[in-house]
């Protein structure tokens, strides 16, 4: 397959109009989005920058690689642009990145597209190739010289691989004849008790797509230059490539880890191993071997566990936000489907009754002996999992549990999570100078037995009764609000769902109207009312306005702007990021000011919906479906108003 297949030409940007990094990444989704390449923008952006949090995709060089693999990708795609004026992408050598490959590829990508996107990757280190690619004036030339360098790079290979089929035996017979040669003063041969100058390697970065392969490519090149045997695996989006043998590994100097994620460590226990992000890999590549050869590397050694000991880097408030997200998406598919069900029931129950046995299926299936009882466990237990590792899942997860049942809720699993990762972590620490006899106790019974014990005990006598005197205080105030504090309430909730469509605040409202319709057993559904209100606003306000301001859009955003029409009544925000790209400060805005009205009228007019999603679909459910409609048709039009007579026509721009 070529990479040009996924590499199309109408997506090209040939003059980036960008400047900060921010606005590259949106610049470069919205290409997507228009294509029809993607189907969930806000989704899409969510995992490009939660993968821009691990480490930068600005490898250095003047080129930036951001990537996601996410199921709100509908084709593999690469989207090439290239920027005259340069971008800020904090790329690994301070310099700025003047060509830009954004990857996206669907969760289920065949083997033949990442193969493809890993061709991709390798050629990227040729420094002469993307010369070649800063001097392209046309898609159809940035094709041409793609098509062609990939051929060069297929024959090489091939005739790489029958030579090396060709001189296999008459290199294994070498290897043997060397094998007891050692040098104690040469830097570049191994330590005493393995082969000649000959190291492994294994490279991986979070979405597997991209720096992988470069890391890999890199390494190879830069041992050959020096003289150096090396064997590298890759973990992929394919899984685990080119895995390393026992044997390799006993013979091995030394072993380097180029990884932003975790990766099988156990095997590597009592070798000298060196741990880096992927980005050493690629740009760092001969410092690495070189330590690794001399023996500057520090001897692994396993807890029994199989974790990865590569450190994370990033801001407290990103590890933070990374670990809350992590438990929150988890949770996610039990509130939908719970709470979708369980407002089918009360449906039921208005027309059948409470003893009819579908209603009654129904509560159990979604309610508190069924979906919903798992809410507040899975997200302390995933919080705890993204902290801690495996180790922390199930103490979080009973942490979780003691919080559903004190009734402290969803804040006290929200704590919970976070107790039992770090816990964990401090367990490992505490236990990390135990005899090695002991290390196959660890995973199995020290961590379980004392992480559980210790975050038992903390959330029985401190956190539980504290979390449940709080969450019962918010429950009761929100019950009794006037309507004036509820309205204000209303409005900062709507305006949050609006003001940045996916992110933080935007999730913040969400799990905060979550936390309520939780803690209060499903009954209070008004601030549910609100988010959702707000979030249905922005899609339906594009749709309005590009149906009624036609002249001040191009054909394109048109046709986009009709599919808003569903995604808003869906309660789908996504179909508005693409135009919140392309005009933030017009569209947020407008949005902003339209969600925050939209949820303060279902505040004032005492909406409530005990659906936790489903926009119109479960509006019948509310006590007053009809004023429900009516909040939200009167916050997009003017959202779609504002828009429309703020945006300038096609003409003027």
């Amino acid at each position: 397959m070529k990479i040009t297949d996924l590499m199309i030409q109408e997506t090209m940007i040939m003059d980036l109009k960008a400047v900060t990094k921010e606005a590259a990444i949106d610049e470069l989704i919205a290409s997507l989005a228009a294509s029809g390449r993607i189907n969930d923008p806000v989704l899409f952006k969510e995992m490009i920058l939660k993968r821009e949090a691990e480490s930068s995709t600005g490898i250095g060089g003047g080129i930036a690689m951001p990537h996601a693999k996410t199921k709100a990708v509908n084709e593999p795609t690469v989207v090439f642009a290239k920027s005259r004026q340069g971008v800020d992408f904090e790329a690994l050598d301070g310099e700025a990145a003047y060509v830009f490959f954004m990857i996206a590829a669907p969760e289920g990508a065949g083997n033949t597209h990442l193969r493809t996107l890993a061709a991709l990757s390798r050629l990227l280190i040729d420094a002469e190739f993307i010369g070649q690619l800063m001097n392209t004036n046309t898609p159809g030339e940035v094709t041409v010289l793609f098509d062609s360098k990939q051929e060069i790079e297929e024959a090489a290979k091939a005739e790489k691989e029958a030579a090396k089929r060709r001189e296999a035996a008459k290199k294994e017979s070498e290897k043997h004849q060397e094998s007891d040669m050692t040098s104690q003063s040469d830097p570049m041969k191994g330590p005493a008790g393995t082969s000649e100058a000959f190291v492994v390697a294994v490279t991986a970065c979070p979405t597997g797509i991209a720096h992988t392969f470069m890391a890999e490519d890199a390494l190879k090149k830069k041992a050959q230059e020096m003289g150096v045997e090396i064997r590298v695996e890759t973990n992929g989006s394919e899984g685990a490539q080119n895995v390393l043998t026992e044997e390799e590994i006993r013979r091995a100097a030394a072993v380097i880890i180029a990884a932003d994620k975790n990766v099988e460590m156990a095997r590597f226990n009592g070798k000298p191993v060196l741990q880096r992000p992927v980005s050493d890999g690629i740009r760092k590549s001969e410092e690495l071997i070189r330590k690794a050869m001399s023996g500057d590397a520090p001897i692994y050694r396993s807890e029994g566990g199989g974790e990865s000991q590569t450190k994370e880097k990033g801001s407290i408030g990103t590890k933070v936000y990374k670990d809350l997200m992590n438990g929150i998406s988890h949770m996610l598919p039990f509130v939908v489907g719970g709470g979708i069900l369980l407002a089918v029931s009360f449906l039921i129950e208005q027309l059948a009754g409470e003893h009819h046995p579908l209603f009654q299926l129904l509560q159990t299936i979604g309610g508190g002996d069924g979906a919903f009882h798992f809410l507040i466990p899975v997200l302390a237990g995933f919080i705890a999992l993204s902290i801690g590792d495996r180790p922390a899942l199930m103490p979080g997860m009973v942490g979780g549990l003691m919080a559903l049942n004190s009734n402290s809720g969803f804040l006290g699993g929200l704590a919970a999570g976070f107790l039992a990762g770090y816990v964990v972590i401090l367990l490992r620490k505490a236990f990390a100078g135990l005899p090695k006899a002991l290390d196959g106790l660890k995973p199995i019974l020290l961590y379980p037995v004392v992480g559980l014990l210790v975050t038992g005990t903390i959330m029985f006598y401190l956190f539980d009764p504290f979390f449940s005197w709080i969450n019962l205080g918010l429950v009761d105030i929100l019950n009794n609000l006037g309507t004036g504090n509820a309205v204000i309430l209303g409005l900062i909730l709507g305006g949050m769902m609006s003001i940045d469509m996916g992110g933080p605040f935007n999730k913040a409202a969400y799990a905060f109207a979550i936390g309520v319709f939780t803690s209060s057993g499903n009954t209070n559904g008004a601030m549910m009312a609100a988010v959702m209100a707000g979030g249905m606003v922005p899609p339906l306000a594009i749709a309005l306005a590009t149906t009624f301001f036609k002249h001040k859009f191009t054909e394109q955003e048109r046709k986009s702007g009709v599919t808003n029409y569903v995604m808003g009544l869906s309660f789908i925000t996504e179909g508005a990021i693409p135009f919140a790209a392309a005009d933030p400060l017009r569209v947020l805005t407008s949005c902003i000011l339209g969600s925050a009205v939209a949820s303060g009228l279902t505040q004032l007019w005492s909406i409530n919906v005990p659906a936790p999603h489903g926009g119109i679909f479960v509006a019948a459910l509310a006590n007053h479906a009809l004023l429900f409609l009516l909040a939200v048709l009167i916050g997009a039009v003017i959202s779609g108003m504002l828009l429309g007579l703020w945006k300038k026509p096609l003409e003027r721009n």
